[in-house]
């Protein structure tokens, strides 16, 4: 084993100060996608939220999920959503991340995360709920179920996807988004974001075929001997 490992055990976890705590934590799942959930409450108030836990769960039905931190403070866009059933998500790119990292902000209630950090709240007839313009990629989802996490209190918020927009550029002939072409962000820990480099797409894995490199169409590309 490399002499430069530290080893903690549950207890030395459970003893270090809190943020230092929650930061190695939060880094140890590697690299998160940065997206921003925006809510409408009934009378209105939209919200915007930073979030780094959106998972893919399924194609069809198209389900997304993120998850929610305990209800121990006012948590607006979990209210938002439990209220109207709806809520989008939206990519945060090279272009405003610094506006979309200021959304966590403990904003009040009737404070839209919008105009404090500069960003614009988009609608359509399909969603209650605002898109924020300046992302990429953007979607709209109807809440199907919330999911309680016993062991720390936190809900998996379960969403089907009824809305997308993104560049027709970016989507190549098999479906695949071309994610680094649109300059989105990644998060690492709370408060580390990167931009991305792409090492090429892979064929798909089975035992009896060796994997091959392909093309950003998904094709496979031919190497002369």
């Amino acid at each position: 084993m490399d002499n430069d490992n530290i080893e903690f055990t549950k207890h030395d976890i459970e003893d270090m100060e809190k943020r230092y705590r929650v930061q190695l934590m939060n880094c140890l799942s590697g690299f998160k996608s940065a997206n921003l959930i925006g809510t409408v409450d009934n009378d209105g108030n939209e919200n915007l939220a930073i979030v780094s836990s959106v998972i893919h769960l399924g194609s069809s039905p198209a389900l997304l999920g993120f998850i929610m931190r305990p209800a121990k403070v006012e948590r607006h866009t979990y209210t938002n959503i439990q209220q109207t059933e709806e809520f989008t998500i939206n990519a945060v790119c090279e272009e405003f991340y610094q506006q979309a990292h200021q959304t966590s902000a403990r904003y009040p209630q009737n404070i839209s995360e919008f105009n404090e950090v500069g960003l614009t709240p988009f609608y359509d007839s399909s969603c209650r709920a605002p898109f924020v313009l300046e992302s990429p990629i953007k979607i709209g989802l109807r809440l199907l179920e919330v999911i309680d996490i016993k062991s720390n209190d936190t809900h998996m918020v379960v969403g089907e996807v009824q809305k997308l927009y993104l560049p027709q550029s970016s989507i190549k002939a098999d479906g695949h988004i071309n994610i680094e072409g649109l300059d989105l962000m990644t998060i690492s820990g709370l408060d580390n974001y990167h931009v991305t480099q792409s090492l090429g797409r892979l064929s798909y894995a089975k035992p009896d075929k060796s994997i091959v490199p392909l093309n950003m169409d998904g094709k496979a590309f031919f190497i002369e001997n």
